[in-house]
């Protein structure tokens, strides 16, 4: 770890405690549905971990987040993510995955084809099993090929609550 300071917010939300990690920029390192911000480093690439410092909110961030959840749904879109991996798709496809539209999820199919590898399905679907910073890179709006919710870090529930919001019933079901 090196000794970057790393700013953790927690916002409370309809489906729990979401909690975001901020490097010094103001970027998201990481975030997803959790009371505990310490839960969320070990997402975050070894090149972007510091020490965690405990604040009240984030400023724009956490605006961002408040704004979503109350229906804003593309405030989440200008906060700017820095993740990292070791090559180059998963970067490229994290960034494809920003330009999914809330209320128009996409399959693991239609993802990889998006991102430019269309074979690469499995690919996609890694790319949304090591998306750090959840709901600014938008993995919950990935589906399996027959419209099911597939996988989510975060649990099922939110991801089925995160798809309702977006397309206006969140008490609706999906399964």
């Amino acid at each position: 770890m090196n000794n970057t300071i790393i700013d953790s917010a927690r916002v409370d939300t309809p489906v729990g405690a979401f909690s975001v990690l901020a490097g010094p920029d103001g970027a998201v390192r990481a975030a997803g549905f959790t009371a505990d911000p310490a839960d969320l480093l070990p997402l975050v690439h070894p090149s972007l971990r510091g020490e965690l410092r405990q604040r009240g909110e984030l400023g724009a961030v956490t605006a961002a987040v408040a704004r979503y959840l109350d229906g804003e749904l593309t405030a989440i879109d200008a906060v700017p993510v820095e993740q990292h991996s070791g090559g180059t798709f998963l970067p490229h496809a994290w960034l494809v995955l920003r330009e999914v539209k809330p209320g128009e999820p996409v399959t693991y199919t239609a993802y990889a084809r998006l991102a430019g590898r269309p074979a690469a399905v499995r690919a996609a679907a890694a790319a949304c099993a090591r998306n750090a910073a959840a709901l600014f890179v938008p993995c919950h709006r990935v589906l399996r090929t027959d419209g099911t919710l597939g996988g989510y870090r975060w649990g099922l529930p939110v991801k089925e609550w995160l798809l309702g919001h977006e397309t206006g019933h969140p008490e609706r079901q999906r399964s």
